[in-house]
């Protein structure tokens, strides 16, 4: 019974075990994830424009302006990891192995919580100095105007955002190093 009719679908399948099926559409993934990196900033500025900001006291302009460039900063690392993971994903699991979705989602959630550690850590400092050097107490009016109430100013934000990345990028590194060793121990 092996006529055409009956395994058809084989190379399909043998692309599906073989890993290709996942790897190659994280690979994808990555890149719109590199691109969403650089068009951050840009989406920011328009925003910003757009809700009047630029019309506030000169400080508060200043703020934003090195805010904007520290942004824009943190969009061009985002895009280099995720750019450079982005051919490390094809190579998390290899041919013959029996999980091979596992090391991919496992390089995806490492590689996310990089990308969200590190944009936390420069965009969060970056922020919190600035405010604090430049508006005092006044810093939250420019996040309300951003609408990102998440970034906050004051001493303490200044110590704890770059912390706060560190443990992030910590913590996601561990969660996935896990999955790999799983998924390592099960193949071998």
């Amino acid at each position: 019974m092996e006529s055409n009719f009956f395994t058809f679908i084989k190379p399909y399948i043998t692309f599906i075990d073989g890993g290709h099926f996942f790897r190659k559409p994280f690979s994808w993934l990555y890149v719109v994830m590199a691109i969403l990196s650089l068009l951050i900033p840009i989406v920011v500025l328009y925003r910003a424009v757009d809700g009047g900001v630029l019309d506030l006291p000169g400080k508060v302009v200043l703020v934003f302006v090195l805010f904007w460039i520290i942004l824009a900063f943190a969009g061009w690392v985002g895009f280099q990891q995720w750019w450079d993971r982005r051919t490390k994903v094809g190579i998390t699991s290899i041919e013959g192995d029996d999980f091979t979705a596992t090391p991919a989602f496992s390089h995806f959630i490492q590689t996310l919580g990089e990308w969200i550690g590190t944009w936390l850590g420069l965009v969060g400092f970056g922020y919190a100095l600035l405010s604090t050097i430049f508006l005092g107490n006044s810093g939250g009016y420019l996040t309300m105007q951003l609408g990102v109430p998440y970034l906050s100013s004051g001493p303490m934000a200044i110590i704890t955002m770059p912390i706060y990345g560190f443990l992030i990028v910590v913590f996601s590194r561990f969660l996935s190093e896990q999955i790999r060793a799983l998924a390592s121990i099960a193949n071998n």
